[in-house]
């Protein structure tokens, strides 16, 4: 009979489906869930950032600022050897050449009068001697006499002016030179102002270095002791990422499966063959 035949139809297979739970061991999962609570403990607390700060003019820089403002250094030194050049330039005058006369001139001029007029004395007495007093050779004697007193005389103070004449364009040209002196001395003045003033700078800036090298190490360590608590936390991390791997995991399958109905069509088709193998031979 076929009335079993339809009993060995089933539903179409579908295919094992598995699924897999991979995590880590225990006792590193519940590490790794610390270091991440110390982590987010970490970085819910505020960090001061200490000020970039710079360091101010050193001592050495203030005086600096302060020569340079001072101009006009070597200006009075250079307005005196102006003053001196134009006191010298001016011509010789009188006023120059009296004050290096002779202050004793004077007694020159009446010495040479008197010797003169002793010696016309003298000559009167001789023409009294020789009864000629009085005469042509007389007048004669005491004019060329007198000429020679008053020559001699004009020599001296002639003399006496082209010395104090040499010595007042002596001292022009000493006043000149000394004013151009004074004036190069003026510049000499500024320029050496100016070099103080170089090394107040130079020598200043080694010391703003130095403290602002100090600020910044200073401001470095501060950082250093904020962040070393993220520090600790990065090593924890970097430890923790190269330990051990040790994982366990959990698998769970499905496979496919027949309906009760089919199941038991197949028993009953099993069952009827079964049987109709142990009938004797010649029954139906």
């Amino acid at each position: 009979m076929s009335f079993f035949g339809g009993g060995r139809s089933s539903q179409p297979a579908t295919p094992t489906t598995q699924t897999s739970f991979v995590r880590e061991a225990p006792g590193i999962e519940e590490r790794k869930i610390e270091l991440m609570d110390i982590a987010r403990q970490v970085a819910q607390q505020p960090i001061n950032l200490p000020d970039i700060q710079v360091s101010p003019l050193s001592a050495l820089e203030q005086q600096g600022m302060t020569a340079a403002g001072q101009t006009g250094v070597g200006s009075g030194t250079v307005g005196q050897g102006i003053q001196q050049i134009l006191g010298a330039a001016a011509p010789v005058g009188q006023q120059q050449i009296s004050q290096y006369l002779n202050p004793y001139q004077q007694y020159v001029t009446d010495e040479i009068a008197r010797q003169g007029q002793m010696m016309q004395n003298q000559l009167g007495a001789q023409a009294v001697g020789a009864g000629a007093f009085g005469g042509g050779r007389e007048g004669v004697q005491q004019a060329e006499l007198q000429g020679r007193t008053l020559s001699t005389i004009g020599q001296s103070l002639g003399q006496g002016f082209q010395t104090a004449l040499g010595a007042a364009q002596r001292q022009q040209q000493v006043g000149l030179a000394a004013g151009q002196q004074l004036g190069q001395m003026g510049g000499l003045q500024q320029q050496m102002a100016g070099q103080d003033i170089n090394q107040l700078f130079a020598a200043g800036g080694v010391q703003r270095q130095l403290a602002q090298q100090a600020l910044d190490a200073q401001r470095q360590n501060t950082l250093q002791q904020q962040y070393e608590p993220y520090q600790r936390a990065e090593f924890l991390a970097n430890l923790y990422a190269a330990g051990p791997k040790t994982q366990s995991g959990i698998t769970m399958g499905t496979a496919p499966g027949t309906s009760p109905l089919a199941q038991a069509v197949g028993t009953g088709l099993g069952a009827f063959t079964a049987f109709q193998g142990a009938k004797p031979a010649g029954q139906a």
